[in-house]
């Protein structure tokens, strides 16, 4: 018999037993004071629903018709939270809040929480939230954002929402919630040991100290163990109480002292704006998961121990000592929910999964849905003073100048855009791309972070959240490794989780690649990009020329702003001040700034110069680029040779379409990929237009699987324009 079932009779017998026992003098029961009747009932109801939904996943397991067994058994108590919070008060939640999920559910008046819970469970198509792709809790009604996290990665961009909901007011722009709304993040006692809980609870540290409104509540749910590790005792209160900017609050003991600890959290991170830490004691009670033997690592005697507190039989026992509910209605309650999930059970077995490819990515846009025409770039109103180059200075420019009008003219024109990473605002960047932004627009649209990458990422989530156009900056490529789950595991799944109901748009610019002159090394020179390309929905955005990368970053806005895209725009340090192409003195690689009202550049485009008909083919992107077209005047001026070069622009998705329409049938082409061997696009686009049944001769020419190293041997492992010369003429066999 399952442990739970055992609880489930436990329980019954109890109630049962209460009938006997004649009442006491209630009135004076701390609990009155805190709860009306019905307030008790509609805890219960919670609670209750929540263990049985346990009880039923389990079953479904066994019977083969549902696939997930971690319960929320023994943390029921975060059913209070349910009932305390405001509807509007947006959650990030962890796996164990099964009973918080049906009490907000409940106060919202949503009367089928249980079915879509089931739905949830049995990976049906149905389901209103994932649609059949996980089993979350996530409703955009109830403003609960679904997590799928273990491992406390949501922390960063729960920081990050309640920070852009703040900078959101006082942007004065509509609020999608109620401006007295707070952010609640919950998370377990085993995950808060976790790089990414203590990366978005120092965030919002840093921020209040920093001046800012943080409304967040961090709800630490406190079983003891992860899976079979237990949490040394005392850990969770010597590591967060007493720290500057966080207020902790420990949620334990009798059920009126928890409750009045919940609703004293809630007040002080609501009336403070800032950020405040709720230890809730629970307990888990029938192992990890379905699947999971806790006897192999607890002893008997520990498992009786926890069991003896199941929240369900001490908030019974209050509510019937409080005099706020009968042991009857408490057993109609559990008769109720185990009525309902069995009243759904035949039509949830039968529940249609999702059963094509097609369906399970239905929320992921398509690639091609980001290649349609070029949108005119909005220009910023004459009378603005606001930007400091605006759109419609026609005198040639150099890549960075290009970038710096573009941000201009987006914070110009973008009213919910804001610009933030580490030193871009008074120092301008690195290398100088966002200066003079902050002066113009000021610290609330141009700010610094702490250094801190998964916190950037995290903060630029959370701003899009709340409706805003985040344009966060990474330093160095190698820096965005240090946070890729950001990306990855948070930012693009969101709408794949979510059925499309939450988006989380944002911009990441990232000062990436290699050949800078003077100034190396590993951490400053990466030219690894397949960690970016592989993640599902993520833009990747590798410009060479400025025009092209001012029009592509308008068209990277405009479908963060509309569309909900996540995109990463890789800019090439080498050729943030490049003026020349061939010879010195000669203006090569400087193009006009934008004309206002000229297009942007979205994916699916691929850039073309040289012959109309050309002998051979060079396509490559971003530093490689600049080497292809030398290495094309070089090879028709020493071999006499026709050749086009082609710009890729675009490394996810690459527009794939548009490079086989620019290339003569029988043309042999060479890619020019300056990234690493195995990690580059090289092989992508080979073996895509091998596919295609492009007839003529395929090869690359990459750069060396390894890092890249300090001073002149990098040139070693890195390609360079004799590279592309040679592999061209190895191609037409020269």
């Amino acid at each position: 018999m399952d442990r739970l079932d055992i609880l489930d009779a436990q329980l019954v017998s109890e109630l049962e037993e209460m009938r006997e026992v004649p009442p006491e003098n209630s009135r004076k029961h701390p609990l009155t004071r805190l709860l009306s009747r019905d307030e008790s009932i509609a805890l219960f109801a919670a609670q209750i629903g929540s263990r049985a939904l346990d009880r039923a996943a389990r079953r479904m397991r066994a019977e083969g018709t549902g696939y997930y067994t971690i319960g929320s058994a023994g943390h029921e108590r975060n059913a209070i939270l349910g009932r305390l919070l405001e509807i509007e008060d947006p959650c990030l939640l962890h796996y164990r809040s099964g009973a918080l999920f049906l009490a907000r559910a409940a106060r919202a008046g949503q009367h089928n929480a249980i079915r879509d819970v089931l739905l949830s469970l049995r990976a049906a198509a149905a389901d209103p939230i994932a649609g059949g792709r996980h089993k979350v809790w996530g409703s955009r009604p109830l403003w609960i954002v679904p997590q799928t996290s273990t491992i406390a990665s949501h922390l960063p961009k729960a920081t990050g929402l309640a920070f852009g909901l703040s900078r959101r007011r006082r942007l004065g722009l509509r609020m999608p919630v109620d401006e007295r709304a707070i952010v609640v993040c919950s998370f377990g006692d085993a995950s808060s040991n976790h790089a990414t809980a203590l990366s978005g609870i120092q965030a919002a540290r840093y921020a209040h100290r920093r001046g800012h409104a943080v409304p967040i509540l961090f709800v630490c749910e406190d079983n003891g163990l992860g899976i079979s590790e237990r949490t040394p005792p005392g850990w969770l209160e010597q590591t967060w109480r007493g720290l500057p900017d966080l207020e902790y609050v420990r949620a334990a003991g009798a059920l009126d002292e928890v409750w009045r600890s919940i609703d004293h959290a809630i007040r002080r991170c609501r009336d403070a704006r800032a950020p405040v830490l709720l230890h809730l004691e629970t307990v888990r009670l029938g192992g990890h998961a379905g699947s999971d033997a806790e006897t192999a690592y607890l002893r008997a005697s520990e498992i009786a121990d926890m069991e003896s507190r199941d929240p369900l039989r001490e908030t019974a026992r209050a509510l019937v000592a409080a005099g706020l509910a009968q042991p009857d209605e408490l057993l109609a309650l559990r008769d109720a929910a185990e009525a309902e999930i069995a009243a759904h059970h035949e039509a949830v077995a039968d529940a249609r999964a999702l059963t094509t490819a097609e369906q399970v990515l239905a929320p992921l846009p398509p690639p091609e849905s980001a290649c349609g025409p070029g949108h005119a770039i909005p220009s910023p109103a004459p009378s603005s003073a606001s930007s400091p180059a605006p759109a419609g200075h026609a005198e040639p420019g150099t890549l960075a100048a290009h970038l710096g009008n573009a941000l201009a003219t987006i914070l110009a024109t973008h009213p919910g855009a804001s610009i933030f990473g580490e030193d871009v605002g008074r120092k301008g960047g690195a290398y100088g791309i966002t200066a003079g932004l902050q002066r113009h627009f000021g610290e609330t649209r141009v700010f610094d972070t702490q250094l801190d990458e998964t916190a950037i990422l995290g903060a630029a989530q959370g701003m899009g959240l709340a409706g805003l156009l985040p344009i966060a900056e990474i330093q160095y490529l190698a820096y965005v490794h240090n946070a890729i789950d950001q990306l990855r595991g948070e930012a693009c799944s969101l709408g794949f989780f979510s059925n499309g109901a939450f988006h989380n748009p944002l911009i990441v610019r990232i000062a990436s690649f290699a050949y800078q002159k003077g100034f190396g090394g590993h951490f400053h020179n990466d030219n690894a990009v397949a960690a970016l390309r592989e993640i599902p929905g993520l833009l990747v955005a590798a410009p060479a020329f400025g025009d092209d990368a001012a029009r592509m970053l308008h068209a990277a806005a405009r479908l963060a702003e509309t569309e909900g895209r996540v995109v990463a725009f890789l800019e090439p340090i080498a050729l943030y001040f490049e003026r020349d192409l061939h010879d010195h003195g000669d203006g090569g690689w400087l193009r006009p700034l934008l004309e206002a009202g000229a297009s942007d550049l979205p994916p699916g485009r691929c850039g073309a110069y040289g012959a109309e008909r050309p002998e051979v083919v060079l396509v490559s992107y971003a530093n490689g680029l600049r080497m292809s077209l030398r290495a094309a005047r070089r090879l028709a001026e020493e071999d006499g040779l026709a050749v086009r070069v082609v710009d890729l622009r675009w490394l996810a998705p690459l527009p794939l379409d548009d490079l086989v329409a620019r290339l003569p049938d029988a043309a042999p082409c060479l890619v020019v990929d300056e990234c690493r061997a195995s990690g580059g696009v090289a092989d992508a686009v080979v073996a895509s237009l091998a596919e295609r049944g492009h007839r003529g001769a395929l090869a690359s020419v990459r750069a060396r699987d390894g890092y890249v190293p300090l001073g002149p041997a990098a040139t070693h492992v890195l390609i360079d324009e004799d590279a592309v010369l040679s592999a061209a003429r190895r191609l037409l066999g020269r």
